[in-house]
């Protein structure tokens, strides 16, 4: 049986997300087919590129085809031809005959010609198309309407660079464990593999070029693990020590629980409230050989799993719009509706004054997004403080008002942190 052209698979995915499902649930779902592994980082690299650049991608497909695409096959391929087109460095005619090809693996032969004719009349009408493109906001940067108005307002000066990052693939950056390893000592190692990288902040390295992590020294054995640089401020905002009993309230997939565990001996408990999620923190944990209490439970439903002993740090990792990490991330620029944020504020303030009830006199807790809207960010804390005299914004490193908006660049992604500190007894 002939293996489906990665076109084709990449447009099941698109057409998925386009339904309503996220990417990170539809694709692996895609692959399951028995695919050499070149093929399936294709059809993955097909899927999050058509994603990034899919508003204007559909822009230029409205142009070329003014009465609309019924079937979600057919319209998820052209989109994903288009993109190839647009952003990748194969030959166009080769392209073109790969894509018309997919419309058999996807049962969708009758369409040929009309991919055909798509793609052929983009190459020939490129230049019109692209300047077209750029004369609108939501074609040229590829987010919705809302998303650029809320952006523009909140940051006027920088919104197109915000919006111009989610467009590039993100940085692929590892986290040293210093328990066990010397960060030059381990770059020296990745080097005699081949591996450039440059070293951030206290314990990350960015790579020149991203790699799969069984190509990583010591991996396997917990050397090292793959987090961005933003995330891996966390651990360090906590302001950790050994002996301290920490809360990690919403912890899945793991990374941020296990640099706790790596930057201190502390008792913690890595909380989440989806079951099927702890197993990726169970499994991080033990390659790191590190030790926790993992349990399922609701961060903002502390009564159904709280044992009543106070907690020293507890990291408030809390869900948001993940509009700080959209290059990882690029369905959620489609999925996330405008209305969506004011109910993500309402459950980050109930899980933050669920949260405070369980911190120790003295103790500090850190908030934390990967979101960039201050609806979820700096409005969420303000109001919390408003709603808590006894909380107060407690200095962070360099940052001595005590929060930080982190913008996403070529270190790292968007992130916000804010450390409250309650007053001792």
């Amino acid at each position: 049986m002939a293996q489906p052209e990665p076109q084709a698979l990449a447009a099941r995915a698109v057409a998925q997300v386009a339904a309503g499902r996220s990417l990170s649930d539809a694709l692996p779902q895609v692959l399951e087919q028995a695919l050499p592994a070149r093929l399936r980082a294709a059809a993955q690299d097909l899927s999050y590129g058509t994603l990034r650049h899919y508003g204007r991608l559909k822009a230029h497909l409205e142009a070329l085809a003014p009465r609309p695409v019924a079937d979600p096959l057919v319209r998820a391929l052209v989109l994903v031809g288009l993109f190839q087109l647009l952003q990748q460095r194969a030959p166009a005619h080769a392209v073109v005959h790969q894509t018309v090809e997919a419309t058999r693996s996807l049962d969708r032969g009758w369409a040929a010609a009309f991919v055909n004719g798509v793609l052929r009349n983009y190459l020939r009408q490129q230049q019109a198309l692209e300047a077209r493109a750029k004369r609108r906001d939501t074609a040229r940067f590829s987010y919705p309407r809302w998303w650029i108005n809320r952006l523009r307002r909140q940051y006027p000066d920088t919104y197109r660079r915000i919006l111009e990052a989610g467009l590039t693939h993100p940085p692929m950056t590892l986290r040293v464990n210093l328990r066990r390893i010397d960060r030059q000592v381990y770059q020296e190692r990745l080097a005699a593999a081949g591996i450039v990288s440059r070293p951030l902040g206290l314990a990350a390295l960015v790579l020149a070029e991203p790699v799969g992590v069984k190509a990583l020294p010591g991996f396997a054995e917990g050397l090292v693990s793959v987090q961005d640089a933003g995330a891996q401020l966390a651990a360090e905002f906590l302001d950790l020590a050994p002996g301290l009993r920490v809360l990690d309230a919403c912890a899945a997939p793991g990374g941020k629980t296990a640099h706790i565990l790596e930057t201190a001996d502390v008792e913690l408990l890595a909380l989440d409230r989806d079951p099927s999620r702890l197993a990726r923190v169970e499994d991080n944990l033990a390659r790191l050989g590190l030790m926790a209490e993992v349990r399922a439970g609701d961060a903002g439903t502390p009564q159904d799993w709280w044992d009543g002993r106070p907690f020293h740090r507890i990291l408030a990792d809390v869900p948001c719009s993940a509009s700080g990490v959209v290059r990882r991330h690029p369905d959620s620029k489609w999925l996330r509706r405008d209305t969506d944020i004011p109910a993500l504020a309402a459950q980050q303030g109930r899980i933050l004054d669920a949260l405070w009830r369980l911190l120790a006199p003295g103790g500090k807790l850190l908030y934390a997004t990967c979101s960039l809207f201050a609806e979820e960010n700096l409005r969420v804390v303000q109001a919390f403080l408003t709603r808590r005299p006894d909380a107060r914004l407690h200095p962070l490193p360099g940052h001595p008002e005590g929060f930080v908006q982190l913008l996403p660049d070529a270190d790292h992604d968007g992130f916000f942190y804010a450390l409250l500190a309650k007053p001792g007894a």
